[in-house]
């Protein structure tokens, strides 16, 4: 692909034409947006007015699927790359993505998403393993990748496995526990019977990684919660979880109140810090824009005391909870049932946490027994919460809502959207 940028595009949805746009050179945002040919296929949560699209609301839609700022190594890989933002590598990979359909086709070109998606086609893994620290080559950078595309602020690449679209992450800091805490989610969520997306451990170069398969498919795109929500506006009286709701019922999507009491008690458990509006959401059909559902739980990795020292690894330690109130004890009073939940099936879980946790050089053994000990007693919490629930009514409080829930692709909070 030629470096001479073609300033003018045509945002694509799979196959359909959406709108066309000309992205300024010095930033690689949009810089003005022209004859809309596809209302119904503008990205969820971007308003459309009398056939005119939100040019600061499509914008940051666009930001959005850069990498983060705030990515581990980023600033090394854009001096490798000779790039000043990493939104400038989105239209380096015409803004493919692995999550969803959209891309940019440059004006006057014929080029279409069946020859050049990454579902089906092969990609370079030059960007992923910069990112990784790897440096180049030697040979010339191929910047034709999924990974100009992913969010969150750890290290992650896709690489292909037998066939199969994989995401790659690492852990931070000096325990790097986020991608052992991805295995003992999934293993805890295998036992309770939730759909959620399988994670493994693998080591590389004697530094741990999660591995799991794209969940989402060459026919099916994720929404974030985040552009759910931004689809209709949000009264002051209603909680954040209500809001929710109310915009799913709206579009018509089914199972959500299902699949986030689900949600909630895993976070619960685990002692979730960044359950963010931007890593759980809902899956539709990209071309005949049907919704499927929820999507399965996935990224679950800054739980389980990730950050805390071995002293302050407690059940009822202070934590961070998101996405729709400040505490897990607010959180849960959520649930709506749980009579699907059979908290007998985590007996003996911490056999599995220490298997998982074993020949670790991050996380030795008075820490895992720390986690498993605190993990048990969640369990315990949670045990006396069920119980406890046929007791007394909870009533929603929007009191404890959170207030600034931001994620690291660098959507906004609607705290600042109203400044």
């Amino acid at each position: 692909m030629s470096d001479v940028w073609n300033k003018t595009y045509t945002l694509m949805h799979k196959h359909i034409p959406v709108v066309d746009m000309e992205l300024d050179e010095a930033s690689g945002s949009i810089s003005a947006i022209g004859h809309v040919h596809a209302e119904q296929h503008v990205p969820v949560g971007i308003p459309v007015k009398k056939g005119r699209i939100d040019r600061a609301a499509l914008n940051e839609w666009w930001r959005g699927r850069a990498i983060p700022a705030s990515r581990d190594g980023i600033k090394e890989a854009l001096l490798e790359f000779n790039l000043s933002t990493t939104q400038k590598l989105l239209d380096k990979s015409l803004g493919l993505s692995l999550s969803d359909k959209y891309w940019i086709r440059p004006t006057g070109s014929v080029m279409e998403w069946s020859s050049i998606n990454f579902f089906d086609h092969p990609f370079s893994e030059d960007v992923g393993n910069v990112l990784f620290g790897k440096g180049s080559s030697g040979e010339p950078i191929s910047l034709m990748s999924p990974d100009n595309t992913s969010d969150g602020w750890l290290r992650k690449k896709w690489t292909i496995i037998e066939g199969k679209r994989c995401l790659v992450k690492g852990g931070s800091g000096a325990l790097q526990q986020e991608p052992y805490n991805e295995v003992v989610a999934t293993r805890i969520m295998d036992r309770l019977g939730i759909e959620h997306v399988p994670y493994q451990l693998i080591m590389q170069e004697e530094y741990p990684y999660s591995v799991c398969e794209d969940f989402i498919t060459p026919q099916t795109e994720l929404v974030t919660a985040w552009y759910v929500m931004q689809t209709r506006p949000k009264a002051n009286h209603i909680s954040v979880y209500q809001h929710y709701l109310n915009c799913c019922e709206a579009l018509g999507i089914p199972g959500v109140v299902k699949s986030l009491d689900r949600m909630i008690v895993v976070d619960y458990l685990i002692a979730n810090e960044d359950r963010h509006q931007n890593n759980f959401g809902v899956i539709r059909n990209a071309e005949t824009l049907e919704w499927v559902g929820p999507s399965p739980i996935y990224d679950s990795g800054t739980s389980l005391w990730f950050s805390k020292p071995l002293s302050l690894i407690s059940p009822t330690a202070k934590l961070t909870c998101k996405p729709f109130k400040q505490t897990h004890g607010e959180q849960i009073k959520l649930v709506t049932s749980f009579d699907w939940l059979d908290l007998s099936a985590l007996h003996g879980i911490e056999e599995e946490v220490r298997a998982v946790f074993r020949d670790s050089v991050f996380v030795d053994e008075a820490r895992c027994e720390a986690i498993c000990q605190a993990l048990n007693k969640r369990i315990e919490m949670l045990t006396e919460i069920v119980q406890s629930r046929h007791a007394k009514g909870w009533a929603d409080d929007r009191s404890a809502d959170v207030t600034r829930d931001i994620a690291y692709s660098g959507a906004q909070s609607e705290e600042e959207r109203d400044q």
